[in-house]
């Protein structure tokens, strides 16, 4: 693994839910989060899962970085990794693939470790499922939980390609602006793909009273 990294970065909850209950079951070690379209903040409830499963954890967690081709700033670019080899390396690169040990980054200011999105440029390769399959179960004998910041399933086959390994995927719904038509159908596109959803986070919700009066309705 790489030696411990310092980044400044503060991991705000994308919403008042604990996302940690979403997990109903603790043998659902690897899961993938992910939205309909870009821009619903799936890198931002990643980050939060990640710390508070991390917390309430005995064992050591891992954020892997597989949005580092949507639009604007990848959770790799947020953590200042984005340089550094991972994911599209070790599953595209079929040349000269690094060590999957070898690409993790262990940061000293956070209770997670992440595998970066990686430096190599897959162009128009599909995700192999059965080289991810190997990395997983590779992944997951070393930690106790596996976190995938998953794309947008309308913007990328990977999502659905990646739930279809894991142990449970969890829908992150943008408020007041996923159309609930729009999350209804991609649940709907996730399960009949063969993933397990297991459940979603409301995120970006606005207070139209005082937050307080919320919590005690």
């Amino acid at each position: 693994m790489d030696g411990s990294t310092s980044r400044s970065l503060s991991i705000a909850n994308p919403s008042e839910t604990n996302l940690t209950a979403t997990v109903l079951d603790l043998e659902q070690r690897t899961l993938l989060l992910t939205a309909a379209n870009t821009g619903s903040g799936t890198s931002t409830s990643a980050l939060a899962f990640a710390s508070q499963l991390a917390l309430m954890s005995a064992g050591p967690v891992l954020l892997i970085d597989s949005n580092g081709g949507g639009t604007g700033a990848s959770l790799s670019q947020q953590l200042g990794l984005h340089k550094l080899r991972g994911f599209t390396d070790l599953l595209f690169n079929q040349d000269t693939p690094p060590l999957a040990l070898d690409c993790i980054v262990r940061l000293s200011d956070q209770p997670f470790d992440v595998l970066p999105a990686g430096t190599f440029k897959r162009g128009r390769d599909r995700l192999s499922p059965d080289l991810l399959r190997v990395l997983l179960a590779q992944l997951s004998s070393h930690y106790r939980f596996v976190v995938i910041d998953g794309e947008a399933v309308y913007a990328s086959a990977d999502s659905l390609v990646i739930g279809t390994l894991v142990d449970g995927v969890i829908l992150v719904i943008c408020a007041e602006e996923t159309r609930w038509e729009v999350a209804q159908a991609t649940a709907q596109r996730l399960s009949q793909a063969g993933a397990q959803l297991i459940g979603s986070v409301f995120n970006r919700r606005k207070y139209y009273m005082p937050k307080w009066l919320y919590n005690n309705l």
